[in-house]
């Protein structure tokens, strides 16, 4: 039994609503920056029509491409993780930002919340293992939170800290920060949790880590990511 068309009640293109999503989300740019964009390919939509394509098809996409790469990930042995928090102010209030990154730099995981402490951490660890199940090692800060809740797990042999060995993780802060400028901060700690778990997955769809490659594989890897996203929500 096929699945329901998701577009299906859309006088709009599937291409074009993929595309603005892509460019919003992707991009450091804002809803009228797309909207522009897209008024110099002939597309007239306004950009309260981008939040809404982007509120409604943004997870649905993010969804897709993680369950992809997640049905990938647990076919192999995990190696190392890399967790940090990131400081993340919503009306002038604090929260944090949770990210882990594997070896290679995929984001596993976005998660939101008020505080940092053992609960936290023990909350967003608990969420990491059981969707791709235990690494090897996990590197963190020297943050009191990661010891007390990996103890609570059982894993308190999996932590490793040491000074620029959690690099990876605070490179991967960056692309986000660049989005969160763009987007004039958030205003609810929902609107940030659900933005980071979207833009976490595209951004894992598009980074083909060029300076791996040649040109002609970086070219030929880019296209196969593009295609694909023009797949997504097909029928």
């Amino acid at each position: 039994m096929s699945k329901p068309n998701p577009f299906r009640y859309f006088k709009t293109s599937p291409a074009i609503i993929r595309l603005a999503v892509m460019m919003y989300v992707r991009f450091p740019l804002s809803l009228r920056n797309v909207e522009d964009l897209l008024h110099e390919r002939g597309i007239e939509i306004s950009h309260e029509t981008v939040r809404f394509w982007w509120n409604r098809f943004g997870p649905m996409f993010a969804a897709e491409i993680r369950r992809k790469r997640v049905d990938h990930m647990r076919a192999g042995p995990q190696w190392r993780w890399h967790v940090d928090e990131v400081f993340v102010k919503i009306n002038g209030e604090l929260h944090y930002l949770w990210r882990a990154v594997d070896h290679e730099g995929e984001v596993l995981e976005a998660f939101v919340t008020k505080t940092r402490d053992c609960k936290a951490a023990l909350k967003f660890l608990r969420k990491l293992m059981k969707r791709y199940g235990r690494p090897e090692a996990i590197v963190t800060d020297r943050l009191r939170s990661y010891g007390a809740a990996l103890r609570d797990l059982g894993g308190s042999d999996l932590q490793v800290t040491g000074r620029w060995l959690n690099n990876r993780a605070e490179n991967s802060h960056q692309p986000f920060r660049r989005r969160e400028r763009a987007m004039l901060r958030f205003r609810r700690m929902r609107s940030l949790q659900k933005f980071a778990a979207v833009h976490s997955s595209v951004h894992n769809h598009f980074n083909q880590e060029r300076h791996l490659y040649s040109r002609d594989n970086f070219k030929l890897n880019r296209a196969a990511a593009l295609a694909e996203w023009r797949q997504l929500g097909a029928a």
